[in-house]
């Protein structure tokens, strides 16, 4: 008895996909738990696998169309569900019929060949009847002169038309219309949302790199022996983000009807740009996460980001987000919070700029940094000190450490 495959529970809220590629076709053969279908949500995207072992059936559900929680999509044929046997009749007339079929292709090519034969010798035969004639000798053109173009009375010279693939490549303009993934649709909404929702400003620095490159290339290969990952720029903002919204609490906070709701925990999104759109994977507990816990954390949402394999859970909840377009080559913007979220922390490119520094013109390595925030709950003052208490952190690493 065939297997129906059915649209999961993918996450709270969550009432219908859209299908997205079939990673099998019918007929094809399925192992248990291999990926069958993906599955785009609102939220992420998801592979479907299979409960068990056989062959792909029939597929209701086809790519671009939208099932519910609960709907048959397709069915999967069970091992030993063979085919059921023809009856003896039945059986009896498959046997004969490629029979005939391969009797009749043996008796059409002697017809042909002999049909063949006759045309060669009524040819042979007139050939010798009729002299052949003499080719005629190769023509030799003569180089001339360029004309220039005809002229036209009382005007200017007539110019040729444009060769054929010029003028079709003028004519060749064509567009191709591509809907829109689900996701990157919920992700549109829920920016226009903020704009919409939130009363959004952005504030801006630079902070002064020197020493957390430095840091990094003095401890790197070994942070890196001892844990597995690379010690990025990404573990230095979290911590920095953490202890500016330990000092600014609105920024950690949201609207809720008419209250504002404080979050005594730090669970920081991190934007991460995948092949269907950007997510904001989550966090959890930051404020208890050494450094080496962010950079693994933040390398396996990256990974598992470009191969759809986020879980929506990991997609909720967060109450901060840090967005670095810099690794994009961004060098400055003007970054969107995630609703409800009140506020979002914009990183940027590395580059070598003059500074001053006691009264001298040295060249450091700076990064323009953003925070927009939403201006119902956070007002400018705790926006630009909770900037100044990054940059702060950033430019003195060791302030991590001691908590000052």
């Amino acid at each position: 008895m065939p297997i129906e495959i059915k649209v999961p529970e993918i996450g709270e809220s969550i009432t219908e996909v859209e299908i997205g590629a079939w990673l099998k076709s019918k007929g094809e053969r399925v192992r248990r738990d291999e990926a069958v279908v993906s599955l785009e949500s609102e939220k992420a995207t998801v592979e479907l696998p299979a409960t068990d072992s056989g062959t792909m059936g029939k597929i209701l559900k086809q790519k671009g169309e939208v099932a519910k929680v609960g709907e048959v999509i397709a069915y999967l044929e069970q091992d030993g569900a063979a085919e059921p046997e023809p009856k003896p009749k039945e059986k009896e007339e498959r046997e004969k019929k490629p029979g005939q079929k391969v009797a009749e292709a043996k008796s059409e090519p002697k017809e042909q060949s002999n049909a063949a034969e006759e045309r060669a010798s009524t040819a042979g035969a007139e050939e010798d009847k009729e002299p052949r004639p003499e080719a005629p000798a190769p023509k030799v053109e003569q180089s001339r002169p360029e004309e220039p173009p005809p002229e036209i009375p009382g005007g200017e010279p007539q110019l040729p038309s444009p060769a054929p693939q010029v003028a079709e490549a003028l004519h060749n303009r064509r567009e191709e219309a591509v809907p829109m993934s689900r996701l990157r649709r919920t992700v549109a909404e829920k920016l226009v949302e903020a704009q919409h929702n939130a009363a959004l400003l952005t504030t801006f620095n630079e902070i002064d790199m020197t020493e957390v490159m430095s840091l990094r290339k003095e401890h790197g290969e070994a942070f890196q022996q001892k844990y597995g990952v690379k010690l990025g720029f990404m573990s230095f903002f979290v911590k920095a983000c953490v202890e500016g919204l330990k000092q600014l609490p609105a920024l950690n906070a949201e609207v809720r009807g008419t209250n504002v709701v404080y979050h005594n925990y730090f669970d920081i999104g991190v934007a991460i740009g995948s092949g269907k759109g950007l997510v904001v994977p989550v966090l959890r507990n930051a404020e208890r996460m050494s450094f080496a816990e962010i950079e693994a954390g933040i390398g396996d949402f990256a990974r598992r980001a470009k191969e759809n394999k986020i879980k929506v859970e990991e997609l909720q909840g967060g109450t901060f987000t840090v967005s670095n377009g810099g690794v994009y080559g961004s060098l400055l913007s003007t970054p969107i919070v995630n609703p409800p979220q009140s506020g979002v922390l914009g990183m940027h490119a590395i580059q070598e700029r003059p500074v001053a520094r006691e009264g001298m013109v040295v060249i450091h390595p700076m990064m323009y940094v953003a925070v927009t925030y939403d201006h119902r709950i956070v007002d400018g003052r705790e926006a630009v000190t909770f900037l100044k208490r990054v940059k702060e952190v950033v430019e003195q690493p060791a302030r991590m450490l001691m908590e000052v």
